[in-house]
C-alpha cells in the first residue's frame, strides 16, 4: 500500500514540475520583443505641411531626428535609400500624426544626407536595439543592413546588393524601378477577384492585378507604377475606402 502511494506521489510530482517548466517557458517567450520593420516613402517636411495640418507637430529642417507615427520617442532606427545605397542612424524625436501614405517624416538635412530623390523618396526602416551611448551616423556599407533585415520579424524587405561589381553597380542605378501596392493577401482567389472587380468599381483604377504565391495565398495588388506621384492618388483613394495599412514595395 505504501509503494502504491509513493508511486502516485511521484507521478503527482513530475506533473507539477512539468508545468512549473512549461509556465517559466511561456514567461520568457513572452519577453521577446519583435522589432520594427517597414517600407514606403518617407515625407520631407516643410511647415506648410504643418500650417495646412497635414503633420500635426512642428519639425526643424536641421534635425537628424525623425518623426514618427507610432514608435516611441527615442526609438533608434536605421532609414535606408537603396536608391543611392545610403544608410543613416537616427531616433525617433516626435510622434507625429501624417498621411499614412507615408511611412515617416524626415528633415532636409536627412534628405541630402541620404541622397533622396525628391520625387521618389522611397526608403527602409529598420528598428535597432537600444544601446546605453547612441550616436546619429551616416553609412554606406550595406553588409550589416543586410544581415539585420535578415533577422527581421517581416516576410518581405528588399535591399539593394552593393557588394558586387561596379559594373552591375551602375547597371542597377540606371535600371528604372517600378512600385506596387500591396492591398491583401487571401487564401482564395475567388475572395480576391471579388475585391478586385469591386475596387475597380469604386476608384476607376484599372491596374489592380492578382499575384499567386502559392496555392493557398493570392495577393491583390495595385501597380506597377512609374513614381511616387503616380502612386499618390491610387494610395490616397484605397485609403479612402477604408484600406489603411498599405505597404509599397519596388518591384
Amino acid at each position: 500500500m505504501k509503494r502504491i502511494k509513493i508511486f502516485f506521489l511521484i507521478i503527482f510530482l513530475s506533473v507539477i514540475y512539468s508545468c512549473a517548466e512549461y509556465k517559466s517557458t511561456q514567461t520568457i517567450n513572452k519577453k521577446e520583443k519583435i522589432y520594427y520593420s517597414s517600407s514606403g516613402f518617407a515625407l520631407i517636411y516643410s511647415n506648410e505641411y504643418y500650417e495646412q495640418k497635414i503633420i500635426s507637430k512642428k519639425f526643424s529642417n536641421n534635425t537628424t531626428g525623425i518623426m514618427h507615427s507610432t514608435l516611441k520617442k527615442n526609438t533608434p532606427v536605421k532609414i535606408i535609400n537603396p536608391e543611392a545605397s545610403t544608410v543613416f542612424e537616427t531616433k525617433v524625436d516626435k510622434i507625429a500624426d501624417y498621411p499614412m501614405i507615408f511611412n515617416v517624416v524626415i528633415s532636409k538635412e536627412i534628405a541630402s544626407l541620404l541622397e533622396l530623390d525628391p520625387d521618389n523618396p522611397y526608403v527602409e526602416i529598420i528598428e535597432l536595439k537600444k544601446n546605453k551611448k547612441f550616436v546619429a551616423k551616416k553609412s554606406n556599407t550595406f553588409d550589416e543592413e543586410k544581415n539585420v533585415a535578415e533577422k527581421a520579424p517581416v516576410e518581405e524587405i528588399k535591399m539593394d546588393d552593393i557588394t558586387k561589381d561596379k559594373n552591375k553597380t551602375e547597371e542597377k542605378k540606371n535600371k528604372k524601378q517600378n512600385f506596387i501596392i500591396i492591398i491583401n493577401d487571401f487564401y482564395y482567389y475567388d475572395s480576391a477577384n471579388n475585391l478586385r472587380d469591386d475596387l475597380i468599381k469604386k476608384t476607376n483604377m484599372t491596374n489592380i492585378s492578382i499575384k499567386k504565391i502559392n496555392n493557398n495565398k493570392y495577393r491583390l495588388f495595385a501597380g506597377p507604377f512609374k513614381n511616387f506621384n503616380a502612386l499618390k492618388s491610387n494610395y490616397i483613394s484605397l485609403n479612402n475606402l477604408g484600406f489603411e495599412s498599405l505597404d509599397v514595395y519596388r518591384e
